[in-house]
């Protein structure tokens, strides 16, 4: 049998249950295989509030303020580029693609600014930061972020999670 990713998903914040965890696992593993990714690889990610994340943003890229998720590939990668089997970490035989950190806070209140369910912001998360693990960006207004977006509503539509969830 193939190797599985491993995708770890901690919580420093209360209310986090097995169930949010499994489904997190789920939209990465689902999101993965939408970009070709087939190789065994680790995901690590952290479920935090708005203060930790404040922090984190702070210290890892000089923005001082929460945000919704943050994302720390661990290639520089373009989109559609994968990594390789040469990449894989010798100790385990996983490539590690990198860390997403979710702030559960930030998850409640833009589902209910959006009019969602918190299970598809949540998943809509999840999904943006995998898309920036493997290279997709969004830093001007037009084509990479047209790319990107139309990813995103491809991988939810998948998982089978529509913007009236």
């Amino acid at each position: 049998m193939a190797k599985r990713h491993y995708i770890p998903v901690t919580s420093d914040v209360p209310g986090v249950n097995d169930s949010q965890r499994a489904f997190i696992r789920k939209v990465i593993r689902t999101a993965l295989a939408a970009e070709g990714m087939e190789l065994p690889c680790e995901v690590d990610v952290l479920l935090t509030n708005d203060e930790n994340i404040h922090r984190i943003n702070l210290e890892m890229r000089q923005v001082d303020r929460p945000t919704d998720v943050l994302s720390f590939p661990e290639f520089d990668l373009t989109p559609g580029e994968l990594p390789a089997q040469e990449d894989a970490d010798p100790g385990t035989g996983l490539i590690p693609l990198g860390d997403m950190v979710i702030s559960m806070e930030h998850v409640t209140a833009q589902a209910k600014e959006y009019g969602h369910s918190n299970r598809r912001e949540l998943a809509y998360l999840v999904v943006h930061s995998v898309l920036h693990l493997l290279g997709y960006d969004h830093l001007d207004e037009g084509p990479q972020k047209r790319q990107m977006r139309e990813r995103e509503e491809v991988i939810l539509a998948e998982l089978g999670i529509t913007r009236e969830d």
